[in-house]
């Protein structure tokens, strides 16, 4: 007895598409930035200074009224010290038993006519002080500095990582197909009917 069914068996289609992984590298440009320092040139000069000190010159001609009051107590306290030596010593003259005539000798010591040697002043009797500082000059020249900065680039990796797709291009299947011709019954019945085919795919 032949079969009566044909089974066909439709197997399953995919497409497998493989992505490899891989390592990109990015390279940025390099930068250079300049900049300028501007120099200058500075100079500083300080002239001579005089300093004139009269006070000294003008009071040897022209006494102000303090250094006047002062030379005044000076030669007060000087006349004061020469009178009392004096006197100490005429003093000394009387309680002496040895002169005979004291008095005669005191007088005649006073009224002696002063001698010594007089001598020509000018005036002022001194100068003026001077005083000065030394002249300076300071000069400072800077030149322009410019100044570069290299901005080197570092370069930029990327890791893509693999990638595998599955992509099914046909379903799995079965097919079942009927191969016998009809079947009567009773059998015999067969003979009794002419027809065309039928479709008996399933």
């Amino acid at each position: 007895m032949e079969p009566l069914l044909r089974i066909t068996t439709v197997p399953i289609k995919y497409e497998l598409m493989i992505t490899k992984a891989r390592l990109e590298y990015s390279n940025s440009k390099t930068e250079m930035v300049s900049s300028r320092q501007k120099g200058g040139f500075e100079m500083e000069s300080r002239p001579i200074k005089v300093r004139i000190d009269t006070f000294d010159a003008r009071n040897s001609v022209c006494p102000t009224t303090m250094e006047s009051v002062r030379r005044s107590a000076q030669e007060g306290k000087s006349a004061a010290q020469e009178a009392t030596a004096t006197y100490a010593e005429e003093g000394a003259m009387l309680l002496d038993p040895n002169i005979s005539n004291p008095l005669d000798i005191i007088n005649q010591q006073r009224a002696q006519v002063p001698t010594g040697d007089f001598g020509l002043t000018f005036l002022p009797t001194t100068g003026p002080e001077i005083e000065w500082s030394n002249p300076d000059l300071t000069m400072q020249y800077q030149m322009d500095k410019l100044n570069f900065d290299f901005r080197v680039a570092n370069g930029d990796f990327e890791f893509i990582p693999g990638d595998v797709s599955i992509s099914i291009t046909q379903m799995p299947d079965v097919q079942i197909e009927y191969i016998g011709g009809p079947m009567y019954v009773p059998p015999s019945a067969a003979d009794y009917f002419n027809h065309s085919p039928v479709d008996v795919l399933a």
